[in-house]
């Protein structure tokens, strides 16, 4: 039965029989490879037969002819094919469509997979935000695409879990706290009614204010620009305060758990709206030091050097890069230092298969150095770590600046979004009948479902530019349309449950798979039409994008997919009446079909971390 053999295996096997049976020769999986047929040729499913034309030592016609009629009189599923040079195409008889239907209305995780114990346990780092400043566009991208490559991964069969490093040390913390001690007057989140984060992220801001003014000021007196960055009392008191925070000064850590309090609520609240989360949070203070460690450690066994000024390095020339500083001459800590003590304390906390950072395309060398340097310390998966490069978001108006505050904050986004989506909603007159509490929810659900959807559909490799208008859209390839059509499949199954209207599945359950299919389709006045069965082909692929999207670590799969089949069932929808139809067998394959287009959309869609909603 089509549950546990779709069709595509079932013919590709029944292929393979067919080359031994007339030509006694195994033919390999990679051979077998069945793909859509061309529009222009009858036939649901191409087998290319010129790798085995050597096989039989006849012509491609021939072969076809003969691999064809073979099929034919030992597969169920085929009913009849052609021939186009060295193609077969094949044609899937009836039953086989209505009982693959069947299979996929009575599966409801249809496309995916559960991790069972023996299964690889994925580890997926993202977000990775600093504590001196609120989650801006680029968090956005990179939560979003975080969020969903574990989704995908757990539907592939993996265990999963979710962690964030908060970059909660360093001169740029320094800054603000700075800032705040200076011109700040006590100021809270409370006091000031702003979200902590954003409280912080102003200070930083204002640090690099008035530091400008002190650079320009030192200018005019004669000094060299780069002379008074350096020179500017105000970064010589940050590095001030950084050397006490490493000492543990009591009154510069009161200072910097307190403000990173304020941040760390501020950014729960911007990842639930945004709809993400974590299994496990590190934070670079309690990294750091086990980086260190592990690197004297390297050191002591050979792996590393250290040179005349006390600096410890890594060379990395026999593997085609260069030199790698670890450990500055004053015994401080660099990025790549973090990295390995967080790696370890992972490796110590989880038992990882498979590590994969999400983090922009400007750290691809860093992660090249990162892989070499884990393995070399003996990391089981150092070698292979993913480093899921993705590109930079910007807008119509240019990049993001955080030191000009001039970012594009992520709450303000999501509150534009979450607007615009209640406007849009109002002046299409899609809210008319509602309460105003459902208007807001299916506002939020919708505004999100535009930002997420416009995000993930973009190839994460690629630089994107992301405009909110085109974003909100209830046409064309975006979140909102394909809302909008599930949310149109639910009205017309609840109407159908008024109607009483009896459904497939009650006719199919009984009997023996294709016997059963085949009665169903013997009460048929018709057979199924092309684009029925053109959706049930496009429902059937779903696991394949699926698997697909975990192989290549790509949402935007996922996203591509769930427009296709939207698109496909609104073409069948404009062309044939559901509830309409005064046919009740057909009326029962169309809501069939319907429902389970549903069904996928919610599973492809939830993937992304969209969800959809019951009415618009």
């Amino acid at each position: 039965m089509f549950k546990e053999m779709n069709i595509e295996t079932l013919i590709s096997q029944a292929a393979g029989e067919a080359v031994k049976a007339l030509y006694g020769v195994e033919a390999s999986e990679k051979m077998l490879q069945l793909q859509k047929t061309r529009s222009e040729f009858e036939g649901n499913l191409t087998l290319v037969v010129f790798p085995f034309v050597k096989m039989a030592r006849k012509s491609p016609e021939q072969t076809a002819q003969e691999i064809g009629q073979y099929l034919v009189e030992h597969c169920s599923a085929v009913e009849k094919y052609n021939v186009v040079k060295g193609f077969l195409n094949l044609s899937v008889g009836q039953g086989a469509w209505l009982q693959l239907l069947q299979a996929i209305d009575q599966d409801d995780h249809f496309g995916t997979k559960s991790a069972n114990e023996d299964a690889p346990l994925v580890m997926i780092e993202y977000s990775s935000p600093n504590t001196n400043k609120p989650l801006h566009l680029g968090h956005v991208r990179n939560n979003l695409l975080g969020w969903s490559l574990a989704k995908i991964m757990e539907a592939n069969g993996n265990k999963v879990v979710k962690t964030n490093i908060v970059n909660d040390r360093g001169i740029h913390i320094c800054k603000s706290m700075l800032a705040w001690l200076k011109y700040g007057n006590g100021e809270t989140p409370e006091s000031s009614g702003k979200k902590g984060d954003h409280l912080i992220g102003d200070y930083y801001v204002l640090f690099d204010k008035h530091y400008r003014e002190e650079i320009k000021e030192l200018v005019a007196q004669g000094m060299d620009e780069e002379k008074a960055k350096q020179e500017a009392p105000l970064i010589k008191e940050a590095h001030e305060m950084l050397v006490k925070w490493e000492q543990n000064d009591p009154e510069v850590r009161a200072l910097w758990e307190k403000m990173n309090s304020w941040v760390y609520a501020g950014f729960d609240e911007t990842y639930k709206k945004m709809g993400v989360s974590f299994d496990k949070i590190y934070y670079e203070s309690q990294t750091y030091l086990r980086g260190k460690a592990k690197v004297e450690e390297g050191l002591q066994k050979g792996l590393f050097f250290r040179k005349d000024d006390g600096s410890v390095w890594a060379d990395l020339t026999d593997a085609g890069l260069d030199q790698k500083l670890l450990l500055r001459s004053d015994g401080t800590s660099v990025y790549m230092t973090q990295d390995i003590g967080t790696a370890e304390m992972r490796f110590q906390d989880y038992p990882i298969d498979k590590m994969i950072y999400v983090v922009g395309n400007e750290q691809n060398y860093h992660f090249q150095v990162l892989s070499l340097l884990l393995d070399r310390l003996g990391f089981k998966w150092g070698k292979d770590l993913v480093h899921f490069s993705y590109g930079m978001v910007e807008l119509p108006n240019g990049k993001m600046k955080s030191r000009e505050g001039t970012v594009v904050d992520a709450d303000d986004l999501m509150a534009l979004m979450v607007d615009d989506a209640y406007k849009t909603s109002m002046e299409l007159g899609k809210f008319d009948d509602m309460t105003e509490e459902e208007r807001r929810d299916i506002a939020r659900i919708v505004g999100m479902g535009a930002l997420k959807y416009f995000i993930l559909k973009v190839d994460a490799r690629k630089n994107m530019l992301f405009n909110p208008e085109e974003s909100i859209d209830f046409n064309g390839n975006t979140g909102p349309f394909i809302q909008y059509t599930h949310a149109r499949i639910r009205s017309i199954l609840r109407k159908s449950e008024e109607m009483k209207v009896k459904e497939l599945a009650t006719a199919v359950t009984e009997g023996d798979g294709m016997a059963a299919a085949n009665s169903l389709l013997s009460t048929l006045h018709s057979p199924l039409n092309p684009k029925e069965i053109e959706l049930i082909q496009k429902m059937n692929e779903f696991g394949a994008a699926v698997e697909q999207a975990g192989k290549d670590y790509s949402p935007s799969g996922i996203a591509n997919y769930c427009y296709e089949l939207t698109k496909l069932f609104n073409q069948f929808y404009h062309d044939y009446s559901i509830l309409n139809e005064s046919d009740e067998q057909k009326r029962n394959v169309r809501l069939v079909l319907a429902r389970n287009v549903a069904k996928i959309i919610k599973s492809g869609m939830g993937l992304l971390g969209i969800e959809v909603p019951e009415r618009m």
